[in-house]
């Protein structure tokens, strides 16, 4: 009688290829946890529908914001390399805002709304984030309180060189700084020049080769 009985080395390959399975799902999956959902393309973090915070009885208002994020952008701005499309929204207490986050670069650009209440965003945080050209939607809800809310992207430099906005609940509680076309910055770029001497004599010798370089290429030729 014949035995069909695997190979013990068979029985184990075949163990390992379910565990990689079990512990390498297809890239393309979406990943669940904690109010994160994430795939290759992105992530969204505590997007909210449908949750009133406390201080509301009922929405105000849904608003749709479709904002973009890249360098095009940050053209009008003098010194700033990243941007939003815009630098300030308006919403009324309560308010749900569904966002349709586009991300015209070809490099991660992120969209986060800081200072939210921890009970219904978890670290007061509202978080969408594409790790290149793509787009992303994800909805949200504000509390009645009349604030100024912070909108920028966490990547190293990104705010600093210019992705910073900022979201008026009620009309806001004022100006944050530093957000280009509306608000001066904590601290101004300086580029000052050390005129000594050296510095002087330096500058005027390019000068003069600048000059009498291309007199000699027209002789030579």
């Amino acid at each position: 009688m014949t035995d069909l009985t695997p190979p013990k080395t068979m029985k184990t390959a075949l163990i390992l290829s379910l565990l990689l399975l079990a512990t390498h799902p297809a890239p393309a999956a979406m990943h669940h946890h904690a109010g994160m959902v994430m795939d290759e393309k992105g992530m969204i973090m505590n997007d909210n529908p449908d949750t009133l915070p406390r201080d509301c009885q009922k929405l105000s208002e849904t608003v749709d914001i479709t904002i973009h994020a890249g360098q095009q952008h940050a053209t009008r701005f003098n010194g700033k390399m990243f941007a939003f499309d815009q630098q300030e929204w308006h919403v009324k207490p309560c308010a749900k805002i569904n966002i349709t986050f586009i991300n015209d670069d070809q490099i991660r650009h992120q969209l986060m709304i800081h200072g939210l209440p921890g009970y219904l965003y978890p670290e007061g945080m509202f978080h969408l984030e594409l790790n290149g050209a793509g787009e992303l939607k994800a909805s949200l809800i504000m509390p009645s309180q009349k604030k100024t809310y912070l909108v920028h992207c966490e990547l190293p430099q990104h705010a600093e060189k210019g992705m910073k906005a900022q979201l008026k609940v009620d009309g806001g509680d004022g100006d944050l700084p530093s957000i280009p076309g509306i608000s001066a910055a904590v601290k101004a770029d300086s580029y000052p020049v050390d005129w000594t001497r050296t510095n002087v004599g330096i500058l005027l010798l390019c000068a003069l080769a600048g000059i009498a370089v291309p007199f000699f290429i027209l002789k030579l030729k």
